[in-house]
């Protein structure tokens, strides 16, 4: 690999507003050798008056062997939080390096990087960006917190970021997609209408990795409402071996078709009812939820039948002595005393630190060569966070109506307690209550949680279906955008 460095100051804590260090590697990607340049570096963020109010710290994959890039597509991706870094999906998934763990997603020593044989970067490049006091991103001079902590403070400037990013890449004939994690979907969803609406920039593709309920309050339960977890109990019992035998042997998805029917088509329905439901009724539902649910059918009345997620992670393992993850259930804690409603810690949060921050670090200071003695901030001080105005959902739907030419997949894991797949497909289903627009949305489901790349099959599996929505979404050449 080889480097040139452009006006940085080594081991200074204060962020250099506007640099870069530029480099070069190659990957082997299904087959095929891909040489790529990557420029890692900041980009200001400017105020009202054209001063200089924050810096960005972003990472920029581009394949080097392509004679144009006109048809080829630009990534911009986001991780959530708000306050996370862009770590996660940049080790974790589409890059073409990834985090050294195990099959499974677990953490092994010693720490590092490796090529990432599944990354996108064959047919797309990327950049990862941290948004202020994530990563190494920071307020510079003169600005204040408000300006960027909040929904949507956070898609304005981000939008205005992401326009003079283009620019200055000469990307702007490039057919372009966001792609956002957990929060990051709210933010990319909003940034779909700020940057087609402001910025005149009109996207590809959209792509919602373990959604949130990006601000809908649509008629029925609101997303992530207790009623629509059960489907995600059922996966999570399933994959602890806590379903009756006749449940436990059948194949997942199969299981999940059957507890997804009953959840909409009996348990809500029952749920409306509230206090003045017959007891029969009570009585048949409860036995109905804990039996897809691994939970007792006494637990389930305890908690008027829709049990909440935090009392489920306590829960369901309670008896062996372990709770289970939020973000991924699959992962398992040991918790101070069995007693009790709520977990001590996250589970596989605490995994998931434990291996990307060492590898994110080793990364962009001593194989990028990024010298600073800032920190980088994995989880970001971004609170408190300005959560009015969110109508990022309805931002997304009006983009789409606008643009013909936008489509939306959705990314979840079967096991993410906390972003779980059947909200993500209800708010996939209510965004556009017309239906008018429905052949522009897909799903896509992971036997694996939150971040379901960090499953090997799942990295390989969620990265070609990436390949296949970009197939989608593309145009023929010269086919207009019209409806």
């Amino acid at each position: 690999m080889s480097f040139t460095a452009l006006n940085l100051h080594a081991q200074d804590r204060v962020l250099p507003a506007d640099t870069t260090i530029t480099s070069f590697d190659e990957v082997m990607i299904k087959g095929q050798n891909v040489p790529y340049q990557v420029d890692v570096g900041t980009q200001p963020v400017y105020g009202e008056e054209d001063e200089i109010i924050a810096s960005l710290f972003y990472t920029y994959y581009k394949r080097t062997d392509v004679d144009n890039d006109e048809e080829r597509p630009i990534f911009i991706s986001f991780n959530g939080g708000p306050g996370a870094g862009s770590l996660w999906m940049h080790l974790g998934y589409t890059g073409p390096k990834k985090l050294i763990i195990d099959d499974e997603g677990y953490p092994i020593q010693p720490y590092g990087v490796e090529d990432n044989p599944h990354s996108i970067l064959d047919v797309a490049d990327i950049v990862f960006v941290n948004p202020v006091n994530t990563g190494l991103s920071r307020i510079l001079n003169e600005g204040k917190r408000e300006q960027f902590f909040g929904v949507q403070e956070d898609i304005t400037y981000l939008a205005q970021w992401i326009d003079n990013f283009v620019s200055r890449a000469e990307r702007w004939r490039s057919p372009k997609y966001l792609i956002g994690e957990s929060y990051g979907t709210p933010r990319v969803s909003g940034l779909a209408g700020q940057l087609q609406g402001s910025h005149w920039m009109f996207l590809n593709g959209v792509i919602l990795v373990s959604p949130t309920g990006l601000g809908m309050d649509p008629e029925g339960p609101t997303p992530r409402a207790s009623v629509l977890k059960l489907p995600y109990y059922a996966a999570t019992a399933w994959y602890h071996e806590q379903l009756p035998p006749e449940l436990q042997n059948r194949e997942l998805t199969d299981l999940l078709d059957e507890v997804e029917e009953y959840t909409v088509e009996e348990f809500l329905p029952a749920l409306t009812y509230g206090g003045f439901i017959d007891e029969d009724r009570k009585s048949e539902v409860a036995s109905q939820v804990a039996y897809y649910s691994g939970l007792s059918e006494q637990f389930v009345r305890n908690y008027n039948l829709a049990v909440p997620a935090s009392a489920f992670w306590k829960e369901l393992l309670r008896d062996e002595g372990h709770t289970i993850g939020r973000l991924d259930s699959r992962y398992k804690g040991i918790d101070r005393e069995d007693g009790g409603e709520r977990y001590d810690y996250p589970a596989e949060y605490s995994s998931w630190k434990h291996s990307f921050t060492p590898a994110i670090n080793h990364y962009i200071r001593d194989v990028l060569g990024f010298k600073t003695e800032l920190q980088y901030y994995v989880s970001g001080p971004v609170r408190p966070w300005n959560r009015d105005g969110n109508t990022t959902g309805e931002m997304l739907r009006g983009a789409m109506a606008e643009n013909p030419y936008l489509n939306v997949m959705v990314q979840s894991g079967y096991f993410d307690g906390a972003t779980d797949y059947f909200t993500a497909k209800y708010v996939m289903w209510n965004i556009d209550p017309s239906g008018k627009m429905k052949d522009r949305f897909s799903f896509e489901g992971y036997e694996s949680g939150h971040m379901m790349y960090l499953r090997r099959p799942d990295l390989e599996t969620s990265n070609e279906h990436i390949r296949e929505f970009i197939r989608k979404s593309a145009p023929e050449n010269g086919a207009p955008a019209r409806y």
